[in-house]
């Protein structure tokens, strides 16, 4: 890419950013419940009347809309996003304890899913209209069909319940802890990129550089791993980039089953809490991740696509 398109996506980002700042600012403001309250009933402790009108003056809430909205977004362009009220600490330690399970989690089950994906997706291309590519067909339409809540109660009774071989909830950020949530939303992935790998190799089988390969004497190993499977990857690395930022989201259904302590826990804890500083924290945190993903997937593509870095 080069640095002026860059400069125009990062401007772009700031622009939605400060979008999303006001709507998620605006949201929590109209929402019901007093942040003022809510801080005194996280800690257990019934306020009167003259203690909350106390707090609410000193977190600005008697202030206009506009005025309280700059103020808690210059507050956020130094990098203080408030302190959480269920837990008592800064929102941005919060996250940061939080971010690093999310990124393990979401990893591991890229890693789970393009190995599921890939093998499955170019047997049913290769082996087009046979039994093979009827059942990877089935199975794909299973995958996207069962939701992750239901998949992920399937495996905790038959891992966990009854053969024992993985805890059944995942309190810790262990790898045995890992493997079920990982594999809860790795299955309904690969289904997808199953689909996506089988339909973007078909297109390339039928490109005529196949057709000179074989006329030059490749084996159909050769030819499909060294030259239709790099091309026919390409468009799954913008699909990989969304996948990973909604990931790194914290995907709260599963994170929530399985007592996983990443950044969907976390919101889901914020919501049910009315914990207002750790929302607006949250949402901006994971805005600001998925379009940083994104402008590193276009990025990649000078280094992965010959025909962009040439500008062709």
């Amino acid at each position: 890419m080069k640095i002026k398109k860059i400069g125009k996506r990062v401007l772009g980002i700031l622009i939605v950013l400060l979008g999303v700042s006001f709507l998620t600012f605006s949201l929590t403001y109209l929402a019901p419940g007093d942040p003022a309250l809510a801080s005194f009933t996280s800690q257990g402790i019934s306020p009167t009347q003259s203690e909350v009108e106390e707090v609410r003056e000193e977190m600005g809430l008697n202030k206009p809309f506009l005025v309280q909205y700059f103020v808690w977004l210059g507050n956020c362009l130094r990098g203080d996003f408030g302190d959480s009220f269920s837990m008592h600490k800064p929102v941005v330690s919060v996250l940061l304890q939080r971010l690093w399970p999310t990124i393990k989690l979401a990893l591991f089950s890229l890693v789970l899913m393009l190995i599921i994906a890939v093998p499955f997706g170019m047997v049913s291309a290769v082996r087009q209209n046979q039994w093979p590519d009827f059942l990877v067909r089935g199975w794909t339409f299973l995958g996207v069909s069962i939701p992750n809540f239901w998949f992920g109660m399937i495996l905790m009774i038959v891992l966990a319940l009854w053969l024992h071989l993985l805890p059944v909830t995942s309190s810790d950020t262990g790898f045995a802890s890992m493997i079920m949530p990982a594999l809860t939303l790795a299955f309904p992935m690969s289904a997808k990129y199953a689909r996506q790998v089988r339909t973007a190799v078909l297109e390339e089988l039928h490109q005529d550089y196949v057709v000179g390969a074989r006329a030059r004497g490749l084996s159909e190993k050769a030819i499909l791993w060294k030259h239709v499977f790099p091309n026919a990857a390409l468009p799954l690395i913008t699909l990989l980039g969304l996948s990973l930022g909604s990931l790194l989201g914290g995907t709260a259904v599963v994170e929530v089953l399985f007592s996983y302590p990443g950044l969907g826990n976390l919101a889901v804890q914020a919501i049910t809490s009315y914990d207002y500083p750790l929302i607006q924290g949250y949402v901006l945190w994971i805005a600001l991740i998925y379009m940083v993903i994104n402008l590193i997937v276009d990025a990649s593509y000078n280094f992965f696509d010959p025909r962009v870095r040439l500008g062709a």
